[in-house]
């Protein structure tokens, strides 16, 4: 299972994601199908595997992780200062906020929210493609799941 989780995180992230995202002595929560549902570390989750499309998203646990293997600006997604406590709470991270974005970003793409210099504030879904969330000036860019100091994560 740990190969295969790898090797998804690999091609969601790119090459070596998967190991340092994951590494040895990860556990495994299966679904009732028998299906890898979530990875845990230490008993923390790092990442939910999603059913319908199979990608992965992220805890702030695997964010950091990911962030820590990633060199920026990859996945990364850059907010104004004066909106990061916002993020921090688990808010929406909308396209007139952001300075900058890896253009390698796509739609639904999993991303990290960082605040000005790597600082992660949280973890979701991008909206809107790197270069769209630099051209646009208004809606959603990013539909943060978790921020750094939110209790709880919104499914999608």
């Amino acid at each position: 299972m740990l190969k295969r989780v790898r090797t998804i995180a690999d091609y969601q992230f790119g090459r070596d994601a998967g190991r340092g995202l994951f590494p040895d002595g990860v556990a495994f929560q299966l679904s009732s199908s028998g299906r890898v549902r979530q990875i845990l570390l230490d008993g923390v989750r790092l990442a939910t595997l999603r059913a319908h499309d199979g990608r992965l998203t992220l805890s702030i646990a695997g964010a950091l992780r990911l962030q820590e293997c990633l060199a920026a600006p990859a996945y990364r997604v850059v907010i104004r200062d004066d909106v990061a406590e916002f993020i921090l709470r688990g808010k929406n991270a909308f396209a007139r906020h952001v300075v900058a974005a890896d253009p390698g970003i796509r739609a639904g793409d999993e991303v990290l929210v960082v605040q000005d210099p790597d600082r992660l504030l949280g973890t979701g879904a991008a909206v809107l493609s790197g270069a769209e969330m630099l051209a646009f000036n208004y809606g959603v860019a990013v539909k943060v799941r978790q921020g750094r100091e939110s209790g709880c994560f919104q499914e999608e």
